[in-house]
């Protein structure tokens, strides 16, 4: 198991995660560490073809300390390019490869980074990684509860810690397991529980290019998959899916779920279906699972999404942030060394979450005498679809551009598969006409495939407050959602 090392006398910065790694490719040598339908990439492998990525990147210019944007689905190259990134002692942008081209252009304004990588095409290669940088490690968008993205910023020591924890307490990762690859890289929960966690112990990770639930159950046969980290919705799926029946999940010894709430009965239904457990936890794109069961304590709560990891702090807060009495409901903040380090380009957003030290959450929990932690609500509006983060201001903003609509209001709705479903609200313009159809379509033309609604309803008036700000509240009640002469439209 890796262990915790301490910078030297007179070093600057912190260790640089890639070297833990290359720490690996000496020891591991020909031992598959990526494997893929058609092909695979040994440890010594991988480490050769990241040097020669970070050959060809300085030949481009870039150096230490510059920002490097990645646009790559889940490939051998996603990790080729983020090891290369690192070893230069730059610091890595994953990018999700489904951003439409408005979202793209935004958060580039944002990033303003040095190069975007959308390919990787670099020989073998050496290269000395300098081991202790000042560089972040990576930057990590995620949308908003205001109309612009945000970079959620990572050093190296809280990139590492999160990947320590990920493969050790959480998922108790060692170098026999083959782990499933089948959440995005570019996001957190991906990058982190899927590929370098899994990397970080000493694991092979199979990649899953495009996901269903087919293929994943072909793939933990063929591949005898001993652990798989995916969302509520992947597990929904497989449970579905009519290749179910005949599949041989025997290599199974462990599930894990995160990025939205996995429902119990999931759970006690996946373990009577294939033996295994679901290991439910909490976290986001700045806070990764500083909440999680352990696979090594068998207890588990219903409703709980487990207690806090060793090293993460726990407060429940009032409105004014006071500390309230256990069992009391309250705003979650959280201190834990995996915390980002602020957003990017966004002095004021980063003081309104970030608080000595002491995240946000913005989630209202109740924490047991056993520090069982359960989720009441969330005070911000964040949609969680599918394992996705969606933000209703982000949708709403491509909504208002349509020349038809004159208001818009977005919010989630239950759905048994998804958690939530993303639904709009709109009132149009006098004398303007628009079906949800065409609206739809707008929406699926300017935004990521997660985040358009697939419920558009169109209203006379949107419910306001003597402020005018929207009850978003009342939209979901019987005049507004199930009015008999307006149903909700579905859109593909």
């Amino acid at each position: 198991m890796p262990q915790q090392s301490e910078i030297p006398s007179g070093q600057q910065g912190e260790e640089n995660f890639v070297c833990l790694l290359e720490d690996n490719a000496r020891r591991l040598g020909a031992k598959p560490a990526l494997v893929w339908d058609g092909g695979a990439l040994s440890w010594a492998e991988l480490d050769q073809r990241a040097s020669g990525f970070a050959h060809f990147l300085a030949a481009k210019g870039a150096g230490p300390g510059d920002r490097i944007a990645t646009l790559i689905p889940n490939h051998w190259s996603f990790a080729v390019a983020l090891l290369g990134i690192l070893k230069l002692g730059a610091t890595a942008a994953t990018l999700h490869p489904t951003l439409k081209p408005e979202e793209l252009a935004e958060v580039m304004a944002d990033l303003q980074p040095r190069l975007l990588v959308e390919n990787v095409t670099a020989d073998k290669g050496s290269w000395k990684t300098t081991r202790f940088t000042s560089a972040a490690a990576v930057i990590v968008y995620t949308s908003g509860s205001t109309a612009r993205p945000k970079g959620a910023v990572f050093g190296h020591d809280a990139f590492t810690f999160a990947n320590r924890s990920w493969g050790g307490p959480v998922m108790g990762i060692t170098p026999d397991d083959i782990v499933l690859g089948a959440l995005p890289f570019a996001h957190n929960y991906g990058m982190n529980s899927s590929l370098l966690a899994p990397l970080l112990y000493g694991a092979t990770v199979v990649i899953v290019e495009h996901y269903s639930p087919e293929a994943v159950l072909e793939i933990i046969q063929k591949r005898r998959v001993t652990v798989f980290p995916g969302v509520a919705t992947m597990f929904r799926r497989v449970l579905n899916s009519p290749a179910f029946a005949r599949a041989d999940l025997s290599s199974l010894r462990l599930a894990v779920s995160g990025a939205a709430p996995c429902p119990w009965e999931l759970c006690e239904e996946w373990r009577a279906k294939t033996g295994t457990r679901i290991l439910r936890g909490y976290g986001m794109t700045e806070v990764p699972r500083p909440i999680s069961y352990s696979s090594d304590d068998p207890k588990e709560v219903a409703d709980a999404i487990g207690r806090a990891i060793p090293d993460a702090r726990l407060r429940v807060v009032d409105d004014e942030g006071r500390p309230l009495g256990g069992g009391e409901v309250g705003e979650l903040w959280i201190n834990c060394p995996s915390a980002t380090s602020g957003y990017l380009n966004a002095v004021e957003e980063t003081r309104a979450v970030l608080t000595n030290g002491w995240f946000k959450t913005g989630d209202l929990v109740t924490v047991s005498p056993e520090g069982f932690v359960q989720i009441m609500g969330r005070k911000r509006e964040r949609i969680l679809r599918g394992g996705y983060s969606v933000f209703p201001q982000e949708v709403e903003r491509v909504l208002l551009s349509h020349p038809a609509i004159a208001e818009a209001a977005v919010v989630g709705v239950p759905n048994p598969d998804l958690n939530e479903e993303v639904a709009a609200f709109v009132t149009l313009k006098p004398g303007a006409a628009a079906g949800a159809v065409e609206l739809s379509r707008y929406c699926q033309e300017h935004l990521a495939h997660f985040k358009f609604p697939r419920h558009i309803v169109i209203v006379d008036e949107l419910p306001k407050g003597a402020a005018g700000k929207v009850i978003k509240a009342e939209l979901l009640t019987e005049r507004y959602w199930r009015q008999p002469h307006r149903k909700p439209e579905h859109a593909a």
